[in-house]
């Protein structure tokens, strides 16, 4: 029984290493255009410099408002001025989790089709993306709106863009639609 066992595994064994091998040699190519350089360049790279960059403010506001780590937000009643520390941070923590990883994934999917649209996207993401981190910090604005006050709505609009370039690229692709 042991015999029959081990040359049963042997087998098993020899049939995922094949089509192992013949997985490899049958992938499809992707042809990426001259320009996507500078999909990767705006839609990777400067997304990552806005982000960091951000990260400047929750530090000073950390400082400011004497929230230490590892505390993601300070807690009203303990800290004195939680709000305004919670606005910076929610403002980071926003774009950061909440936005970065789909349009990086949307953008650089649909600049294989559209390479110039999707690299003035990702400037305007990021330079929208710090506009939202500002006005959501202001604790002169009402926070329901502050967020779009300073000019933060680009950031949105830029998100929307790369998930609709997104969309047509993968109805194109599965023959929804021709253009």
């Amino acid at each position: 029984p042991q015999r029959g066992k081990k040359k049963k595994q042997e087998r098993t064994h020899r049939l995922i290493s094949q089509q192992l091998v013949r997985s490899e040699t049958d992938m499809t190519s992707i042809t990426l255009p001259e320009t996507f350089g500078y999909v990767i360049l705006s839609c990777v790279a400067a997304p990552c410099i806005a982000t960091s960059f951000m990260g400047g403010p929750v530090m000073k506001a950390r400082k400011e408002f004497n929230v230490q780590y590892p505390n993601l937000y300070a807690t009203p009643g303990y800290h004195k001025d939680a709000d305004a520390f919670n606005r910076v941070q929610r403002g980071h923590q926003a774009v950061l989790v909440e936005s970065l990883p789909s349009f990086t994934l949307s953008a650089l999917v649909a600049g294989v089709c559209y390479p110039i649209t999707m690299s003035i996207t990702g400037v305007a993401w990021s330079v929208g993306a710090y506009l939202f981190q500002l006005g959501y910090a202001d604790t002169n604005l009402d926070v329901k709106m502050a967020r779009y006050k300073k000019g933060g709505m680009v950031f949105r609009l830029a998100n929307a863009v790369a998930f609709g370039a997104c969309v047509r690229m993968s109805g194109k692709l599965l023959g929804w639609w021709s253009s």
